[in-house]
């Protein structure tokens, strides 16, 4: 089974810029530097990679409010390429990251982690943590007998409880 996954960590080139598809789905895009330093005949080189970042939905719509340019950050996600057309009539590919996640890079940094409320696919809330940066909350929107609320059914080991 081929995988398509990639784990990069480098730096934002601009701020995310978040847009709206016509069905209301959300989708960030920005750039991400990533620096690589090695030494070649005892002097060392410094090479710098770019590479263009796609988040969608409410993966995106956090990334968007929480990250700035030049924040160091840790990007998983796969490769997708994609054929477009510029106004000179010219076709280009290009190569870009879909992210599945996207986290602060804590190296030379600290966080402070802000859980959001989930929605349901209708809209409602549900499945969430209430309680912000209380350091856990408690299961908001839940049942326990066995279901979220979320439409999804209790995680097999952890039940209703995020698994941290």
């Amino acid at each position: 089974m081929a995988d398509n996954t990639v784990t990069i960590v480098g730096n934002l080139t601009r701020d995310p810029e978040l847009r709206f598809t016509t069905g209301g789905k959300g989708i960030a895009s920005f750039g991400l530097a990533v620096n690589r330093r090695y030494q070649q005949n005892g002097e060392w080189q410094e090479k710098v990679s770019f590479f263009n970042v796609s988040a969608w939905d409410q993966l995106g719509e956090n990334a968007a409010a929480s990250l700035t340019k030049g924040s160091r950050v840790i990007v998983t996600g796969r490769l997708e390429q994609r054929e477009y057309e510029t106004q000179q009539g010219e076709k280009r590919n290009v190569v870009e990251i879909v992210a599945d996640e996207i986290g602060p890079s804590l190296r030379w940094a600290t966080a402070t982690v802000e859980r959001t409320q989930r929605t349901n696919a209708d809209g409602s809330q549900g499945g969430g943590y209430q309680g912000g940066n209380s350091g856990g909350g408690r299961q908001g929107g839940g049942s326990q007998g066995g279901n979220s609320g979320g439409g999804r059914p209790a995680d097999p080991v952890y039940g209703d409880e995020e698994p941290f």
